[in-house]
């Protein structure tokens, strides 16, 4: 009895466990859509979402107040994922906000490389018509900014999670709190990372079948 009781942990329960996690990955490793069709940043020469997995935030006027959210980001989000070819953090700030965002570029080139940091400078009327396509429940503030930030696919989808234990649907997250980057966008960042990464080898195993 004890042998076969030996085996059972040494074999059948590595084996069971496997399909578990492997059915897992299949049934819930999505990251929900919740908006279909956000607007392209044609208002920029060199961004683009397309193609990209984005990080989008909107910094506002008042930039100065968003320093604290942008090392947040860089820190826990920006510093894990930025080696991934795919994936970019895209800012979009108002015109004429130049000179306060070259400040919190150096200083954010202090703590590591930016090179895949984007700020784009738009309109009003570009910055309030990209926000509204993404149809959330979070509103701009009157500075046309927000702690908020967002998951864009390379598909022009914002992606989030339809039921979070905190609120029923969940379509940004807020660069103030480090819990909410470090507990729920790293993970979501992970599953959508790798999505597109099973999509590539599926689609390579298909070409050589």
């Amino acid at each position: 009895m004890k042998k076969a009781f030996v085996l059972i942990v040494l074999f059948v329960l590595p084996i069971v466990a496997y399909l578990f996690f492997a059915s897992g990955v299949n049934n819930f490793g999505r990251l929900p859509v919740l908006t279909e069709n956000v607007e392209e940043l044609n208002f920029s020469k060199e961004v683009r979402f397309k193609d990209k997995i984005s990080v989008l935030g909107f910094l506002g006027t008042n930039v100065d107040s968003r320093k604290g959210n942008a090392f947040n980001l860089n820190q826990k989000i920006y510093k894990r994922f930025h080696e991934f070819n795919d994936f970019q953090f895209v800012m979009v700030v108002p015109i004429g906000t130049e000179d306060k965002v070259d400040e919190i570029k150096k200083e954010l080139a202090t703590l590591s490389e930016i090179d895949k940091w984007n700020f784009v400078f738009a309109t009003q009327e570009d910055i309030k018509n990209l926000y509204s396509s993404l149809k959330t429940d979070i509103q701009l503030d009157d500075k046309l900014g927000t702690p908020y930030v967002f998951i864009i696919d390379k598909d022009f989808k914002l992606r989030g999670r339809t039921k979070d234990e905190n609120e029923d649907t969940k379509y940004g997250f807020n660069s103030n709190s480090v819990a909410d980057l470090n507990n729920k966008m790293i993970d979501d960042i992970k599953i959508v990372l790798a999505e597109y990464r099973l999509a590539l080898k599926k689609n390579k195993i298909e070409r050589t079948e």
